[in-house]
């Protein structure tokens, strides 16, 4: 699959039927980014469901595959899906990038299967913004895709993170640092062993060294690899850390009345920092090693979240991503 044009203005292709508040919000969220963002979209889905579509284009899809449906039978058995259809859309040229929030495994193996893999690029990789208030957010990959990797697949996590870094966010010379149980390279399984020798030998990367769980949020590093068993662990601890916090802030401040006096003054202060680690702005997650755009978003995604996702989709998508990694791997690493 080639890059898709700039001057063409192809729509994002969005999964109308994919995530727990799908079609309405998912609608809502494009009929955003189409009217607030002036951001083409295509809605994939079952047209007599998706409710007022203010002119977008819509291709008809019958099959919906649930979060219940095992991913690769999903796509292989309901190949009239809004997934199947929304990365079909992207392989044959039809639609600039896809964004789905339903079932991310379904939602992986459609652009795999459809899109296929980059040349030379072993297993995709799930690239995840961790935010970084003052700074741009940091990329955790794998997120979630590869539960078994081998040094070679952590060296491509790494070179892919690098250049989605370069592309969102305009780093030139991405800082990389592997995840372990210490700084010295001693430290760690052999897989991180083994991958720490080979990141180090690489020119042009930046690698400084191994990172650890500590440094995740805030990150010290703009791209932190890892396998996708572990990295899915520290995402959801850090959710689920981050949620905790965030409750019992909330009900320290509203425990008596000079309480919730102080919580007048200092909520302001805190809202931009709530904001910055709020997962309805950052876009979703980046499926890297697809021949094509894939934003894979929260299955509980708000309007306001699908947005973002079109809207990282479509800018990463028009600065040829796909083209950067196909740079970055040139072949594969054993």
């Amino acid at each position: 699959m080639g890059e898709p044009s700039v001057g063409r203005q192809l729509p994002v292709a969005v999964d109308a039927m994919g995530g727990d508040k799908a079609p309405a919000e998912i609608v809502a969220g494009a009929r955003q980014a189409a009217l607030d963002l002036g951001i083409p979209v295509m809605l994939v889905g079952r047209p007599d469901e998706l409710g007022d579509t203010s002119g977008m284009e819509v291709v008809a899809a019958s099959e919906v595959i649930t979060m219940d449906d095992d991913p690769g039978q999903g796509v292989r058995r309901k190949k009239d899906s809004s997934l199947v259809r929304a990365a079909e859309a992207v392989r044959d040229g039809r639609a600039l990038a896809m964004v789905s929030a339903g079932n991310t495994g379904a939602t992986m193996a459609s652009a795999l299967l459809r899109m296929g893999r980059i040349r030379g690029i072993t297993r995709p990789a799930i690239a995840t913004p961790i935010p970084r208030p003052g700074s741009a957010p940091a990329l955790l990959l794998d997120a979630g895709a590869n539960a078994e990797c081998t040094p070679g697949m952590l060296v491509q996590f790494a070179q892919m993170g690098a250049a989605y870094a370069t592309v969102l966010h305009g780093t030139p010379a991405p800082t990389v640092g592997l995840l372990s149980i210490g700084e010295e390279k001693s430290k760690g399984t052999p897989l991180v062993k083994e991958t720490h020798a080979l990141l180090a030998g690489i020119p042009g990367m930046n690698f400084v060294g191994n990172v650890e769980g500590r440094d995740v949020l805030p990150a010290t590093v703009d791209v932190v690899v890892t396998d996708g068993f572990t990295g899915n662990v520290v995402l959801k601890t850090l959710e689920g850390a981050l949620r905790f916090f965030m409750d019992a802030l909330g009900s320290v401040l509203d425990t008596d009345e000079s309480t919730r006096t102080a919580a007048a003054v200092l909520l302001p202060h805190l809202e931009p920092l709530a904001a910055a680690f709020d997962p309805e702005n950052t876009g979703g997650a980046m499926l890297l090693g697809v021949d094509g755009v894939c934003v894979i978003s929260h299955g509980s995604s708000s309007a306001r979240a699908i947005a973002s996702a079109v809207q990282v989709a479509h800018d990463v998508a028009v600065a040829g991503l796909v083209g950067l990694l196909k740079q970055a791997v040139s072949q594969p690493v054993e």
